[in-house]
């Protein structure tokens, strides 16, 4: 372990497993930030990252390790590799290359917050089921992804094929995507709205 000039024990540089051998990159993220520049209390950030869609590696096996890195980071995106490492009893090195190796593999997709959607202005909330063309599902998410508050959408079987949940400001801008922006994707045959009344988003126990 290298030190500083004013003897204090600085951390070795953590090798990206993609690098050429005998080559060390820069780390993805710089000390003391999570990935949007916000500081974090302590220790090296979590670094970021994604991997272009289609270009994902075979899926590796997870280990005990792996599984409580994830549940984790879902509690806390912003937890410091610091601490990670400490909760999972093994290296900050250690962790850190486990955390790359996720993000790499497609296990990890990024790092977020979770919103309470009333407190943030959106009173209105709504599943909506979709029956659409057939073969026209990518097409269709396309135009779905564009929509303002859309926040989850899954092709599904059953009764109808698509299934989008919405957040809007008030039931008045409900109504206008459904009926306005919605039924005028060509695509889309038949809608069916779901008011939310209440919601809880399910967080892991620490």
């Amino acid at each position: 372990m290298a030190e500083g000039r004013d003897g204090d024990r600085t951390e070795p540089r953590i090798p990206d497993a993609r690098a050429p051998e005998g080559r060390v990159p820069e780390a993805r993220a710089p000390e003391g930030a999570v990935p949007d520049g916000r500081p974090v209390p302590d220790g090296r950030p979590v670094p970021d990252g994604r991997p272009p869609e289609g270009q994902l590696p075979d899926p590796r096996p997870l280990d005990a390790i792996d599984r409580d890195i994830l549940q984790i980071l879902h509690t806390d995106g912003r937890a410091s590799i610091r601490s990670v490492a400490e909760r999972v009893h093994v290296s900050r090195a250690n962790a850190y290359a486990r955390i790359n190796r996720l993000i790499d593999d497609g296990v990890i997709r990024g790092f977020g917050a979770r919103i309470n959607h009333e407190r943030a202005g959106q009173g209105a909330s709504a599943y909506i089921t979709l029956k659409i063309v057939q073969n026209t599902w990518r097409t269709v998410r396309e135009h779905l992804r564009a929509l303002p508050g859309a926040s989850h959408i899954a092709l599904v079987s059953g009764d109808f094929d698509v299934l989008l949940l919405v957040h809007t400001p008030d039931n008045r801008a409900l109504r206008e995507l459904v009926l306005t922006r919605l039924q005028a994707i060509p695509e889309v045959l038949s809608t069916r709205t779901l008011l939310v009344f209440e919601e809880d988003d399910m967080e892991p126990e620490n």
